[in-house]
């Protein structure tokens, strides 16, 4: 396997390493990481970013080709073919065509609070919103947005923390991308008038 910077023993890659990549690219339901395409493909890191721009381009319509209805792009630290967002009308009425899949307020809340202070304990979560999320938990951890992040050193509760999976859903490409909280919050004024 490759993954690292040295040429590979061809002299580039070829139009089968794109078609091969291509290959790989549509059968993944998680982004998959460029070192890892590049040691499946057995080339540099180098050879499979310029092979991924390229293909990313093509999807775009940039290479004489039509726009396509799909994109290439790099989520939660890996790269997956996604629909364009030209389309999410139509796909989200396919995708959700019958389906309540939704996200309860208590969910999205709970999300928010273990995106924004993780890791953190369920105790701490449920301090945070000021009423018991053991269910809300749940949910979340079956639905692959959470997960588990090893005990507390201190007081041995579990500690939870997003996936990747979130990322992807989110459309970021670390946590480093949520926005910030600062805008949403009261001023201290407000507080130390007793409005909120």
């Amino acid at each position: 396997m490759r993954g690292d910077d040295a040429p590979s023993s061809d002299v580039g890659p070829s139009p089968e390493h794109l078609a091969a990549l291509e290959a790989v690219l549509m059968v993944v339901d998680e982004p998959v990481p460029a070192t890892q395409l590049a040691g499946v493909l057995d080339l540099s890191m180098a050879q499979v970013s310029a092979l991924l721009e390229e293909l990313a381009a093509d999807y775009r319509g940039e290479r004489q080709g039509r726009r396509r209805g799909f994109e290439l792009r790099e989520v939660g630290g890996g790269w997956r073919v996604y629909s364009a967002p030209a389309h999410a009308d139509v796909v989200g009425r396919f995708v959700i065509d019958g389906q309540t899949a939704r996200l309860t307020q208590a969910s999205l809340e709970t999300l928010a609070v273990i995106a924004y202070r993780q890791p953190v304990a369920r105790g701490r979560i449920a301090a945070i919103r000021g009423v018991n999320v053991d269910g809300v938990v749940r949910t979340l951890l079956a639905r692959g947005l959470v997960e588990e992040a090893g005990r507390d050193a201190d007081g041995g509760p579990m500690l939870y923390r997003t996936t990747a999976y979130f990322l992807e859903r989110m459309g970021l490409g670390s946590l480093a991308d949520l926005p910030p909280l600062a805008p949403f919050l009261p001023d201290l004024d407000m507080l130390d008038d007793g409005e909120l």
